[in-house]
């Protein structure tokens, strides 16, 4: 038996507006995202979204066919959230960092979307903006087809990666500083260090600094490094 056709709500065809009920999908999709920036991607169903809208889930079942589709628009509306700056205002690398720095931010408002990315392809409105801007950036570093493809490709790990981290750690450890830690970590630190005295100093010496400043600095450290890689790579200027 073949297999089922990949299916995408950004290919099916849009029902007549004149069979529409009230609720329209941006309302779908706004709820859907209070839930999942709230509870996840566990606290999301169409049952609940239903319940939330008032509607039942018959309402949404009209504009998407399963929740996967459901999160295809989630997803995609929240990719309107990432800039790329243009080449022309700072060279490629700028519009790479900018670019870069801008996703890592959207993630953190929405840590959910890190499981989505890869998935399925992101063909969205908003997400076909980012990418076309993004290949515009990189081209202009003189990549060109799959070296295009690698490079930006790099990035958005590297970037997806540090993020989804950072994220969950904030999520995990709300208003617990780096302070906090060491002190509740001190006997263990103590035998640790007679075990293991080069990783029990590298612990307390990283964790002296504040939490947030230490996430920046490994995350300035690696995009640099990222980009530094893809400068030794790039195509020599005609």
């Amino acid at each position: 038996m073949a297999e089922k056709a990949p299916v995408s709500v950004w290919t099916r065809p849009e029902r007549p507006r004149r069979d529409q009920p009230t609720l329209g999908r941006d309302q779908i999709v706004d709820a859907a995202l209070e839930l999942l920036d709230a509870e996840g991607l566990t606290g999301l169903s169409m049952r609940r979204l239903g319940t939330r809208l008032n509607s039942g889930a018959t309402s949404v079942y009209w504009h998407v066919a399963n929740k996967d589709e459901l999160l295809e628009l989630a997803l995609d509306r929240v990719m309107a959230e990432v800039t790329v700056p243009p080449p022309d205002d700072g060279g490629w690398r700028a519009s790479a960092t900018g670019y870069a720095r801008s996703l890592r931010a959207m993630i953190h408002r929405h840590p959910w979307t890190v499981t989505l990315f890869g998935g399925r392809p992101m063909i969205g409105p908003n997400a076909t903006r980012v990418l076309d801007e993004t290949l515009i950036a990189f081209g202009a570093a003189g990549f060109t087809d799959l070296d295009l493809e690698y490079a930006w490709s790099l990035v958005v790990d590297y970037v997806i990666g540090a993020a989804g981290s950072e994220a969950s750690w904030q999520r995990g450890q709300p208003g617990t500083t780096s302070a906090d830690w060491i002190e509740a970590l001190g006997p263990y630190l103590t035998r640790l260090a007679e075990e293991r005295p080069t990783l029990s100093a590298h612990i307390r010496d990283v964790w002296a600094n504040e939490t947030g400043d230490i996430l920046e600095g490994r995350f300035t450290f690696g995009l640099t490094s990222v980009l530094d890689g893809l400068e030794a790579r790039r195509p020599p200027a005609r």
